[in-house]
């Protein structure tokens, strides 16, 4: 699935000359093409999306994925894609998967707008949880848990990945940071991806251990290099697995975002 493109110009110059220096210390992409470099992050997979592309997902519960709300939608079409479309494979590696589940449900954040595309305001919204058809029980596949404390300009992040071009196993990079974080939500990182990587999981070191902190939204170009795009997460993972719960989806509400009180879910 493509990710949203956009352009512009976030960064004073001080804060650019930061940024850059931080990314100087960012570790290299590579990929996790064995069992052995693999072990530990099998809840990452493949979103399929049948016709249109595929995204990266993670599991967070055995029967609940994490994604970018727009791998839902089709590109060409602007429609919603059917659950029965999407199909999650864990751990996808070299044409094998730890697992391959369906998905029946889907669970969108309030207002987002696929229409929209590339506007800021959108980031920050550009999340679903998607309910399997038949949870994930394999004890070497273990789900991450959600962190909704917030990263900070400066703090050093993980992001494992799909994308064009390594779609047949996921990729790592150990170590990227956060460039800036907005008061719109929006998550800027120095993380490396490409077209595919939508959906993808930030990891951040909470309590000793890997905790998903943001997703990845959308690919951007900063002033002298690309930059990537996620949201702070400020209790939107668990209103969503809530609106599952309680059979309802994500539809435009008329609520602001942020603040876990303003997720009203509306019944499809």
């Amino acid at each position: 699935m493509r990710l949203v493109l956009l352009l512009f110009l976030l960064f004073p110059f001080q804060a650019l000359a930061q940024a850059l220096v931080q990314a100087q210390a960012d570790t290299r992409l590579h990929a996790l093409q064995t069992g052995d470099a693999s072990r530990g992050w099998e809840a990452v997979g493949r979103l399929n999306m049948q016709g249109v592309g595929f995204c990266t997902a993670t599991l967070i519960a055995p029967d609940r994925v994490l994604t970018a709300a727009h791998c839902l939608f089709d590109r060409a079409t602007g429609q919603q894609i059917a659950p029965g479309r999407l199909q999650f494979l864990a751990g996808w590696r070299t044409g094998r998967a730890e697992a391959i589940r369906g998905v029946s449900r889907v669970a969108i954040w309030p207002e987002f707008d696929f229409a929209v595309g590339a506007e800021m305001a959108n980031v920050p919204r550009d999340l679903a949880v998607l309910e399997l058809d038949q949870p994930v029980r394999n004890p070497a596949i273990r789900p991450f848990a959600i962190s909704d404390a917030p990263v900070e300009t400066g703090d050093a992040v993980a992001v494992v990945s799909y994308a064009r071009n390594r779609a047949e196993a996921p990729s790592i990079q150990e170590t990227c940071h956060v460039l800036d974080q907005r008061r719109d939500g929006v998550s800027v990182f120095s993380c490396d991806i490409d077209f595919g990587s939508s959906g993808s999981p930030v990891f951040a070191v909470r309590d000793g251990a890997l905790r998903v902190v943001s997703v990845i939204s959308a690919l951007a170009q900063g002033e002298s290099r690309p930059i990537s795009l996620g949201m702070r997460l400020s209790g939107r993972i668990e209103a969503l697995e809530q609106a599952l719960d309680q059979g309802v989806s994500g539809v435009l509400s008329g609520q602001p975002q942020g603040a876990r009180s303003s997720a009203r879910f509306l019944r499809p």
